[in-house]
């Protein structure tokens, strides 16, 4: 089938397989190897990217889905060579550790900071429950984003790659505080 999208600013169109999952279309169709495969079920965030401005489990979606949408990967949030707040936030408050999770957590952040540009660390808290990290214990995580809020990476953060609202749907983590 074929699936026109918009990725990281660029219109692309494609011939899919319609069975084809919209990570897999990323990863290996456009060579975009930052959005992750974890569980494939929608549970660890790994694969999370921007959807027309909202955080989703590229797991969960099919390529053609997708058509006539913008996605944004990891890959896209830099701009003119500046990264992001949030990135810079992760960056500056040692939010990863092996890196696994970290796009997926950049990008639910983002769409969080999108919906919510200064949000409290409860809030922060919610908004990642469906990314899951199993190095960090999640503090340097949730102080990145919470840098990223601030005045370093101010108001201005909200508007980088802004979308429809739409609330979390992802499922809490186990065992993390809210």
């Amino acid at each position: 089938m074929k699936v026109v999208m918009t990725v990281n600013g660029r219109r692309l169109e494609h011939d899919v397989e319609p069975r084809l999952l919209l990570v897999q279309h990323l990863r290996d169709g456009l060579g975009l190897t930052g959005t992750h495969i974890g569980c494939e079920t929608g549970l660890c965030g790994a694969c999370t990217v921007l959807c027309d401005g909202v955080a989703i489990k590229s797991c969960m979606m099919l390529a053609v889905q997708a058509d006539g949408a913008a996605i944004t990967t990891i890959e896209g949030l830099e701009r003119d060579g500046k990264l992001d707040p949030v990135q810079e936030g992760f960056w500056e408050c040692h939010g990863l550790q092996c890196g696994f999770c970290t796009p997926g957590m950049i990008l639910a952040a983002r769409d969080l900071l999108n919906r919510n540009p200064h949000p409290s660390e409860r809030e922060v808290r919610r908004g990642l429950e469906g990314n899951l990290c199993r190095c960090t214990g999640y503090q340097h995580i949730v102080d990145a984003v919470l840098w990223a809020a601030g005045p370093a990476g101010g108001s201005a953060a909200a508007g980088a790659t802004a979308g429809p609202s739409a609330p979390s749907q992802a499922p809490r983590a186990p065992g993390r505080p809210s």
